[in-house]
């Protein structure tokens, strides 16, 4: 296992913050960040809900929430048999996470936190993107404003049998940016450097948030940024609470990498595809680390 961590970076720095941002991303595709405006009393918050909800019975979990990236509930199962979570889909649109307090039975209190906790997590994505942008040399466009996100509440149950094991296998994240509370007190995450191909313990710092790229990341900055491979690895027999929020794809249109960053001497290397069809290619084609954008490779311009 290798030492060395992932890059630390202070969002209330200004000096060079932009360009700190985007070397991170196109080196790792993946840091922590500290310092990002959200109160340490809402994330602590956050996570005992996140518990809370996780530790209801099955039934109210389910309930009748049909299978596909609307899921509410993502069970035990085979595959991962150590990981449950709790999904709202396109958090940020009217009533969507009203409609999920609804249905899990939230106490007023719950549902005060997780409406706190989910738009402080989307007004810094936007912010992030924002930053982004303008270390790309965009202009600091709030190019994801209107992306539809993801919040997910996960809880790893892990048991002495379990130690050693897997939690969640080796994937990217399939949309552009996930920003992740990960547990404070039991580490497990595991980020792969590109450049050696080791895997590298993201070891947890209080009060910060990871920041990953996922596959429309790479995308759409015409592969300036690294799809980061990641799992969770079980450390130790405890339970492991972890709070998300995916910003996934652009809404009505395909994902494509940014005009500016398309020109003679950097050809576009992805097609334009719909961001919920890659996703389910990527689940049909068992592509968890993104294998299938390979099925969108544009062709290069042959040299006259």
């Amino acid at each position: 296992m290798e030492t060395k961590g992932v890059p630390l970076i202070d969002m209330q720095d200004p000096h060079g913050l932009a360009e700190k941002l985007v070397k991170a991303c196109e080196e790792w595709g993946c840091f922590r960040l500290v310092n990002h405006g959200i109160p340490s009393t809402v994330l602590s918050e956050m996570k005992v809900v996140c518990r809370s909800l996780l530790d209801l019975p099955f039934k109210i979990k389910q309930g009748d929430s049909p299978p596909g990236p609307g899921q509410r509930y993502t069970p035990l199962n085979m595959a991962s048999p150590y990981f449950e979570g709790l999904n709202i889909y396109d958090m940020a649109s009217p009533g969507a996470v009203d409609d999920f307090c609804t249905q899990v039975h939230a106490s007023p209190h719950q549902r005060e936190i997780i409406l706190k906790h989910s738009q402080a997590l989307f007004e810094l994505a936007k912010d992030l993107g924002g930053k982004m942008t303008e270390g790309l040399g965009l202009g600091g466009l709030e190019a994801f404003k209107d992306w539809p996100c993801q919040f997910q509440m996960n809880k790893y149950n892990y048991s002495p049998e379990s130690v050693g094991s897997t939690g969640a296998v080796m994937h990217s994240d399939p949309g552009f940016i996930t920003i992740l509370q990960d547990d404070e007190l039991v580490n497990g995450l595991e980020v792969v450097n590109k450049f050696t191909g080791d895997l590298v313990s993201v070891d947890p710092i209080p009060g910060t948030l990871v920041i990953n790229i996922g596959d429309v990341g790479m995308v759409w900055s015409n592969g300036r940024f690294n799809n980061v491979k990641h799992r969770v690895q079980c450390y130790k027999a405890t339970v492991r609470i972890s709070i998300a929020l995916f910003v996934l794809g652009p809404r009505g249109k395909g994902v494509e990498a940014a005009s500016e960053l398309v020109d003679s001497e950097h050809p576009r290397l992805y097609n334009p595809f719909d961001f919920e069809a890659y996703r389910k290619l990527r689940h049909s084609t068992n592509s968890p680390t993104g294998e299938a954008l390979e099925l969108f490779r544009a062709a290069l311009p042959i040299d006259s």
